[in-house]
């Protein structure tokens, strides 16, 4: 009798440990890639750069098909005369499906960024950015079962100020100063 009901406890106990199990093998997903951003962040209208730069991110543990997610790029060009080295860090989360070989998600992801202090057209002292959010997705293509190949982009919104070189150096806005953004991203997945 005692037998019988200990194992009955083992089995109920075991058996939820097998239902608390991920649904897939895949815990965590590390990403490497280029990254492409429709404009400069001192793109004006009338001159307008685009800026290249890499992108590293990692996803942990889905819960239902949601996962946090922590995102960090950066960008490097320059426009009007000023170099242009900008960097995000972004958390947030991401929800996403598998279709056959393919896995497709959605991200919202809000955080800080920074840039070089002279930014600004001709070199003009700036400021850092005190909010940015991006809203995208994506697609991966496995290439084996624990690669994949990713594409994604979406809508990435920045806050930079110009701040005069004399004190109080407030921060203005000029007219015309970039806040939308087009995001690309290609690179390599790989899931552990």
């Amino acid at each position: 009798m005692r037998t019988r009901f200990s194992l009955s406890i083992f089995l109920v106990c075991y058996s939820s440990l097998l239902a608390a199990q991920p649904e897939s093998r895949e815990r965590y997903q590390g990403y490497g890639g280029y990254t492409f951003l429709s404009n400069s962040m001192n793109g004006v209208p009338g001159s307008r750069q685009p800026l290249n730069g890499f992108d590293g991110s990692i996803a942990f543990p889905s819960w239902h098909n949601l996962s946090f997610k922590i995102d960090a790029f950066a960008y490097m060009g320059t426009n009007l005369n000023a170099p242009q080295h900008v960097y995000f860090i972004l958390g947030g989360g991401q929800y996403g499906r598998r279709f056959g070989r393919e896995y497709a998600y959605f991200e919202g992801l809000a955080g800080d960024g920074g840039i070089n202090k002279n930014w600004g057209a001709n070199a003009t002292t700036g400021e850092t950015a005190s909010f940015s959010t991006l809203l995208g997705g994506g697609l991966d293509s496995r290439l084996t079962r624990r690669l994949a190949f990713r594409v994604s982009g979406g809508y990435q919104w920045s806050n930079f100020a110009l701040a005069p070189p004399t004190l109080p150096n407030i921060p203005y806005r000029i007219p015309g100063l970039p806040n939308n953004f087009g995001r690309i991203s290609t690179g390599l997945v790989w899931r552990f």
